[in-house]
């Protein structure tokens, strides 16, 4: 058995919040795999179900996003899974454009609450994850109140793109495909082709100057 566990924060005012796309994609995979969810056990809101011939348990955790790692680890526990091979997390991250998705097999928090809570409860940080890109936070704002706060609308559609994305990489994880899905995915932004932007004329006067691209 796989678990797939997608972070978020419980309670209606955090819907479809950038810290939510966690919530949101494992809602994909459960419409897409005709999974329902609508058990509560495990601290969490759960269904399972069958993704690729493989059993699986879908969880939202409803132990507000700090906490995630009593959710994740009592159904860990429950179901006497191997972190490294059966559990997948998937949750937000900033360091990522919106729209764009990486495949990891094991890592640090990150600087990632729902995270390093994970890593806590589970004690190895050895467990697969997905990140899902929310955009990088602008320098005027508060770090919880942008992660808390609402997609525009032009990004929001990137992230669902995302969320696609996301359930074809588990589709592929849960076959044990994790390093196709990692060649396929981690590279996806940095392989389309990039529109050319003719440069204007200078004009008299004019000092323009070209600053570094940002890159990941």
């Amino acid at each position: 058995m796989y678990l797939i566990a997608g972070l978020g924060n419980p309670t209606p005012q955090y819907d479809h919040t950038r810290h939510n796309v966690g919530f949101d994609a494992v809602t994909y995979l459960a419409d897409r795999y005709h999974i329902s969810m609508n058990t509560k056990k495990f601290r969490g809101i759960c269904g399972t179900g069958v993704i690729e011939g493989q059993k699986v348990l879908l969880l939202k955790p409803q132990t507000f996003m700090n906490l995630s790692g009593e959710s994740v680890g009592e159904a860990a526990a429950f179901y006497k899974l191997d972190p490294e091979t059966e559990i997948i997390i998937i949750y937000d991250d900033i360091a990522l454009e919106p729209g764009s998705i990486r495949v990891r097999k094991k890592g640090s928090a990150g600087g990632h609450n729902g995270i390093k809570n994970i890593i806590a409860h589970l004690g190895t940080q050895e467990f697969q994850r997905i990140r899902i890109g929310v955009g990088e936070k602008p320098k005027e704002y508060d770090l919880a109140a942008y992660v808390l706060g609402r997609f525009t609308a032009e990004d929001r559609r990137k992230v669902e793109e995302a969320f696609a994305d996301a359930a074809d990489a588990v589709s592929l994880m849960v076959r044990d495909e994790t390093n196709e899905a990692m060649n396929r995915y981690n590279r996806k932004k940095a392989q389309e082709p990039k529109t050319e932007v003719k440069s204007q004329p200078k004009q008299a006067g004019q000092d323009r100057k070209a600053g570094p691209e940002k890159e990941e």
